[in-house]
């Protein structure tokens, strides 16, 4: 919701597609701790498989009744994909099924019911060869992996549906559920002596918290008549590092030695996909469409860890 608790009518009734993912999880969180004013629905995959018309179908008109019963404003927040970028390549169709087939299905059932949908996209739809300026939301898409391209698919899908849509990307995402680079490194601290880590490849560490509540924001507005008339945002955690740097600041983070991270290149660490080598991407349009910036990165991350070393505590009692 409102960062300024400025909501003028009743609540959300808000259905997460992909729910129990790591984005799907935090929004769950969010939601709750704005109380009653948010009623989420999350379904996981095998609950909701949004590449079925007919379980999409069933969602979103229990969404619709359930809202106009309670007297709530009806949004759905697609937080459902194949992120598996690296097996992608070699599960091309799968990854488009589910990233570009479902929300193509989701904007199309959305449009029938009038509800609102927010999707949620990727740096991966740019080709990584800016000159180190921020991508900006109508900057030429340029995929260069599979999960790229059925991201960008997905999003010519929900624009190109006739839906009141929103696309919403976002960037190196992590969070307390599902497999991400932060959690990588802090398993890796604790096995090895040093890590060897890309040098090359910027971008902005994002929380998944952080990006939750934000999406909660934009659906607010959307549904309170305060909709951005811009229809692609960015929206990540403020400033930029590398793979290395975001690295460094986990080791930190855990009262490791960051010297223990050691700096390679792309070409010393090959994958499977070809990631992006600058993906930064510029969050002036959500300033200027009146939502609420998003912190630093590293003050998220530095609050990312406060909350576990909590969650630790309260564990332990």
């Amino acid at each position: 919701m409102s960062r300024s608790d400025d909501t003028e009518s009743a609540g959300l009734a808000v259905l997460v597609p992909g729910g129990q993912g790591q984005l799907g999880r935090d929004l769950s969180a969010a939601a709750a701790a704005l109380g009653d004013r948010v009623e989420v629905v999350a379904p996981g995959s095998a609950e909701l498989n949004i590449t079925e018309p007919g379980a999409v179908v069933e969602a979103v008109a229990d969404l619709a009744a359930g809202a106009a019963e309670s007297g709530r404003r009806a949004v759905v927040i697609n937080a459902a994909a194949y992120a598996a970028v690296d097996a992608a390549e070699e599960n091309e169709a799968a990854a488009f099924a589910v990233n570009a087939d479902g929300p193509r299905v989701l904007a199309a059932v959305c449009s029938s019911r009038g509800v609102p949908l927010v999707h949620v996209s990727t740096d991966y739809v740019f080709d990584g060869a800016a000159d180190r300026r921020p991508y900006r939301p109508d900057d030429p898409l340029g995929p260069r992996s599979a999960y790229g391209r059925t991201k960008a698919a997905g999003e010519d899908a929900v624009l190109g549906s006739g839906a009141l849509a929103w696309v919403v990307r976002t960037a190196w995402l992590y969070g307390f559920g599902g497999n991400n680079f932060v959690r990588t490194m802090m398993d890796l601290e604790a096995r090895r002596d040093t890590v060897s880590v890309v040098d090359d490849q910027r971008g902005t560490p994002t929380s998944s918290a952080d990006l939750a509540r934000g999406l909660l924001e934009l659906a607010d507005r959307i549904t309170s008549g305060r909709a951005p008339q811009r229809k692609v945002l960015h929206c990540t955690n403020a400033g930029e590092t590398t793979w290395f740097g975001l690295a460094r600041a986990v080791f930190e983070e855990l009262g490791a030695d960051p010297e223990r991270v050691r700096p390679c290149s792309t070409r010393e660490f090959p994958r499977p996909a070809p990631r992006p080598a600058y993906s930064v991407l510029s969050n002036e349009a959500w300033a200027e469409s009146g939502l609420t910036p998003l912190r630093p990165w590293r003050e998220a991350l530095t609050a990312f860890f406060a909350d576990i070393r909590a969650q630790d505590s309260t564990a332990r009692r």
